[in-house]
């Protein structure tokens, strides 16, 4: 792998962090809850932040575990560029099989488990807080740790660049999927972005997989 990797990498980094928070688990209870709880849009969008911040924080420390076990058997047993691209390949299938379930209707089935996680009625500020927060933390956004695998060739360095990528991706979605909802959702199509974010990511993932793989090191 070569350096003329790095940026399609860090690209597509940010394409898996933004589409990822398309789910309506990463927005939808947060404009549920911000109304409920008579918040302002500008209190709502911070507390989404700050949950965004704890779903990176939980996905970076998992990516650096793997960055560092990645290392370690680099150096022990010489580059995993082909195990990559096809590990890579693999998740692409997986998003390609979740797009043809939400093509059949899975989206409202999404939205559902979103507002089932927001049913309860919270005494207070600091509570709702707390559960928003929980139910992005402790959901780490898996499809990135494929990423952080595709950067092992630039080390540490390549780790802190998608880091860095990760957080700006993730706070950004989160926020403007936030907003368009908090506002309303029927007034842009979020439906049709939720229905085809598996078959982007799907699309993305394959040739990031192919490029890992035919591209010399």
């Amino acid at each position: 792998m070569t350096s003329t990797l790095l940026v399609p990498i860090l690209a597509t980094g940010f394409a898996v962090a933004f589409l990822h928070t398309v789910i309506p688990t990463h927005w939808l209870p947060f404009a549920l809850v911000g109304r409920a709880q008579g918040w302002s849009r500008g209190k709502t969008l911070a507390v989404a932040a700050f949950a965004a911040l704890g779903h990176v924080f939980t996905t970076l420390v998992l990516g650096a575990l793997l960055t560092g076990m990645g290392l370690w058997i680099e150096h022990r047993f010489g580059r995993l560029t082909l195990w990559i691209g096809a590990l890579l390949i693999l998740v692409g299938l997986y998003h390609l099989v979740r797009y043809v379930r939400l093509r059949r209707g899975g989206v409202a089935a999404e939205e559902a488990r979103a507002q089932h996680k927001v049913r309860k009625v919270y005494g207070s500020d600091v509570a709702a807080i707390v559960a928003l927060f929980s139910i992005v933390a402790l959901s780490p956004g898996e499809t990135f740790l494929s990423v952080y695998l595709a950067a092992i060739r630039f080390g540490w360095g390549g780790f802190a660049l998608l880091s860095v990528v990760l957080a700006v991706g993730t706070i950004i979605g989160m926020v403007l999927f936030t907003a368009i909802s908090f506002w309303g959702a029927s007034k842009l199509p979020l439906r049709a972005l939720e229905r085809h974010e598996a078959g982007v990511l799907a699309a993305v993932l394959f040739v990031m997989g192919i490029a890992v793989m035919v591209i010399p090191g």
